[in-house]
C-alpha cells in the first residue's frame, strides 16, 4: 500500500483512526479533515508523519461542503494521481438521556457528512469504505443476540437511525436493494437528497464494514499473531454478533478489505468475534 493517497473523514479517535495509523505505517499518505487538529499536537506517532509528509492535517467540518472540497483537493497534492481511497468514519459524541437514551447533535451528523462527501467527489472516484453498524435494519435486528436488542431499542436508536441514512444513502448510489421500512426519512437524509448525490447505481467501488458493539479492546490480530483467523466476517448480517474490537475492524479494513478490494468491493459486511 505504499505511496497510496488515502482521505480519512472521522479520524481524529477510534476505527478511523487505528485505520490512518496502519496505513501510514504501511508508507500510504493519509490526509485528515478534522474539525480540530490541536487533538494530534501531543500524539508522538502522528506528529512523526506530519514532519514526514506523509499525514497530511486540514481543519474542517465535514459538515460544510466547502471544507470536504478542499479536504479532496488537498489529498490529491502534490501530483497528478488521484486519491486511492476514502475512508469515512464519522460518529459524533453521544449524550445520553433517560427518555432517548444516547443522542447526537445534529441527529443526522453522519448521514449529512456523507452526503457532502459524496456531493463533492473527484473523478475519478476514489474507493470508498464506510463504517456503520449491524443491528440497524429490520433484518439485522432480528439477528443481535437476544440480550442486545433491548440495548440497541432503547439506547441507540437515535444515532443508529443516523448511520442507517447513511446506509440508505449508500445503497442508492451503488444500486443496492433497500427496504423501504428501513429508510431514515426526510428529517435524517434531507429533502431531494438524491439530486445531491451520484445517480442511483453509479458508484461500484464502496464497501460498507458493519460491527457488531464495539469495544477499546486489543487487536487480536496482531496481538495473538492470528491474522484474520481473530474475528469472523460474512457478506450481510452475521448470527451471533455481540462484540469486536476497535482495533479489529481497523486491522479487517487495512489488512483485509483494502488489501483484497476485489473480494469486498460492491459488498456490506459484518464482522464480530
Amino acid at each position: 500500500m505504499e505511496n497510496y493517497k488515502v482521505l480519512v473523514i472521522g479520524g481524529s479517535r477510534n476505527i478511523g483512526y487505528y485505520s490512518a495509523v496502519r496505513l501510514l505505517a504501511l508508507g500510504a499518505t493519509v490526509t485528515f479533515l478534522l474539525r480540530s487538529p490541536q487533538v494530534f499536537e501531543q500524539d508522538e506517532t502522528i506528529q512523526t508523519y506530519v514532519q514526514e509528509g506523509k499525514a497530511r492535517l486540514i481543519q474542517g467540518d465535514a459538515l460544510v461542503k466547502n471544507d470536504v472540497r478542499r479536504a479532496w483537493s488537498e489529498a490529491q497534492a502534490d501530483d497528478t494521481r488521484p486519491v486511492d481511497f476514502l475512508i469515512f468514519t464519522v460518529g459524533g459524541t453521544p449524550h445520553f438521556s433517560l427518555t432517548k437514551g444516547f443522542t447526537v447533535s445534529p441527529p443526522n451528523l453522519v448521514t449529512q457528512c456523507l452526503v457532502n462527501t459524496l456531493e463533492t467527489l473527484p473523478s475519478p472516484n476514489p474507493k470508498i469504505i464506510t463504517i456503520s453498524s449491524i443491528g440497524l435494519t429490520h433484518a439485522s435486528h432480528k439477528l443481535l443476540p437476544l440480550p442486545l436488542k433491548p440495548l440497541y431499542s432503547y439506547l441507540l436508536p437515535a444515532p443508529h437511525k443516523d448511520k442507517c441514512g447513511a446506509e440508505e444513502l449508500i445503497a442508492h448510489c451503488a444500486g443496492w436493494k433497500w427496504d423501504a421500512r428501513d429508510s431514515a426519512g426526510d428529517e435524517i437524509l434531507g429533502v431531494n437528497w438524491t439530486n445531491r448525490v451520484p445517480d442511483a447505481g453509479e458508484l461500484k467501488g464502496i464497501t460498507v464494514i458493519r460491527p457488531a458493539l464495539l469495544t477499546d479492546g486489543e487487536c487480536r490480530a496482531d496481538v495473538k499473531g492470528k491474522g484474520s483467523e481473530a474475528y469472523r466476517v460474512k457478506e450481510g448480517d452475521l448470527e451471533g454478533s455481540w462484540t469486536v474490537s476497535r482495533r479489529d475492524v481497523a486491522h479487517f479494513l487495512v489488512e483485509g478489505v483494502m488489501r483484497h478490494w476485489q473480494e469486498w468491493e460492491g459488498k456490506c459486511t459484518s464482522i464480530a468475534y
